[in-house]
């Protein structure tokens, strides 16, 4: 399941995705922060989500909390779930990576990066839990079923706000990607 993403994604171009919504995006000590481009954020790493706290918050937090075994909790499932009582992120993406099994003669896993057609960024949907986020599954997709069996939500910028007040129904939004949305590459080998 992705546990390694990319966000070449700057804060005016986040802050853009609310700007004619009524609720302005504010950020987390102020200032519009430099988010510098990261082809490599991985679970443990703090990286930059959006919250709602009155309105949409920029901030820094860390991917995953511990489970009660001591596990990190980085993907979450939403199958069937309700999110009413829960706390909701965006967390801004360029790209997600899922593996595959090596290819002939390599010794390491196929890496794909997965990137949103038509769109140079995208939010993935997460909720938030002892001051750490996991990103939300569903069923794969068409073009994510060939890599994965489970695929993180993703949600074009303009939803994002849908997400964050749930003002439409869950189930609505927490779905597999529509056929021909997303477009993969090889990265490695």
């Amino acid at each position: 399941m992705c546990n390694n993403y990319a966000s070449h994604v700057p804060a005016s171009q986040i802050a853009d995705a609310f700007s004619e919504t009524g609720f302005p995006l504010r950020f987390d000590g102020g200032g519009i922060p430099n988010l510098e481009p990261n082809d490599d954020i991985k679970i443990g790493d703090a990286a930059s989500i959006v919250t709602w706290d009155e309105g949409p918050l920029l901030a820094s937090m860390r991917w995953s909390w511990r489970s009660p075994q001591g596990r990190p909790v980085f993907n979450f499932r939403s199958d069937g779930r309700e999110f009413g009582n829960s706390s909701r992120c965006l967390i801004p993406a360029s790209a997600f990576y899922e593996f595959t099994d090596a290819e002939p003669g390599q010794k390491r896993k196929t890496k794909w990066s997965f990137s949103m057609k038509g769109e140079a960024w995208f939010w993935i949907a997460g909720i938030v839990k002892e001051g750490a986020w996991a990103m939300l599954t569903t069923e794969p997709g068409p073009d994510v079923s060939p890599y994965h069996d489970r695929q993180i939500v993703v949600l074009p910028p303009p939803a994002g706000l849908d997400w964050l007040r749930l003002s439409r129904p869950a189930a609505e939004m927490l779905t597999p990607s529509q056929a021909g949305s997303l477009q993969a590459g090889k990265v490695f080998p």
